[in-house]
């Protein structure tokens, strides 16, 4: 009887920019449901990992599986159509548009057919629902009608985080998620983090320690571009 596959398996993966490797047989799997964090010196490969993994960056060498299924080289939108969102290390955001309207855009987004960029936030129910349902998951039910550019820099985070869930993933990642944030903002940040639903597999970079113990149940350690260590997280 064959298991459950991985939610994410990465098999000798390599990536090369001419004559400098970023990547070197990079090979790892994270298991559905798992909380894992990926840390290292900056220049270790994190962040090309993710590209990889999210088709904006193809392989040099190797394979990528998602749930059993190869996804090595899809372009971005189709590795997103999967299930796959993540966030990124500055805001991706929409900066005029309201907290309201980036959250339903994300939401229409992962939906199947045509949808309006341009008309009424209200002309389509179901991603207005996963919108305002979403909000409320990341602490901004009461943010709904101010524009993204006019929120605090903590809050922007949590909009972030709330527009990779509104395409209601199987698969997160989110890449320095406390990055710049103040301590009060990092602890509200790791609790929003903590509560998201374990239905939703977490694959992180994080430099801040605190932040990878209280989140991560194993943790992978990237340097050179290599694969140093893999282990369960030691309890504390």
């Amino acid at each position: 009887m064959t298991g459950t596959p991985a939610a994410l398996a990465i098999e000798n993966l390599r990536r090369s920019f001419g004559a400098l490797t970023a990547l070197d047989g990079v090979s790892l799997s994270v298991a559905p449901r798992e909380r894992r964090a990926i840390i290292g010196p900056n220049g270790a490969g994190k962040t090309t990992l993710f590209n990889l993994i999210t088709g904006h960056l193809a392989p040099t060498d190797g394979r990528i599986l998602f749930e059993g299924a190869p996804i090595t080289g899809l372009p971005p939108h189709a590795v997103a159509r999967r299930g796959i969102s993540r966030s990124f290390q500055r805001t991706n955001l929409f900066p005029r548009l309201s907290v309201l309207e980036n959250l339903r855009l994300a939401a229409a987004a992962r939906g199947r057919g045509s949808y309006d960029l341009l008309g009424s936030v209200g002309r389509l129910w179901v991603p207005l629902e996963r919108a305002r349902s979403t909000a409320e998951a990341v602490g901004l039910t009461d943010r709904l009608d101010v524009p993204a550019g006019a929120l605090s820099y903590g809050e922007q985070r949590q909009l972030e985080i709330g527009i990779a869930l509104a395409t209601d993933p199987t698969l997160l990642l989110l890449d320095e998620p406390t990055a710049g944030m103040s301590p009060e903002e990092t602890h509200g940040m790791t609790a929003l983090l903590a509560g998201l639903p374990r239905e939703i597999t977490l694959l992180i970079i994080e430099h801040d320690m605190d932040v990878v113990f209280t989140l991560a149940d194993r943790i992978t350690v990237l340097h050179h571009g290599e694969v140093l260590t893999a282990r369960a997280r030691p309890t504390r």
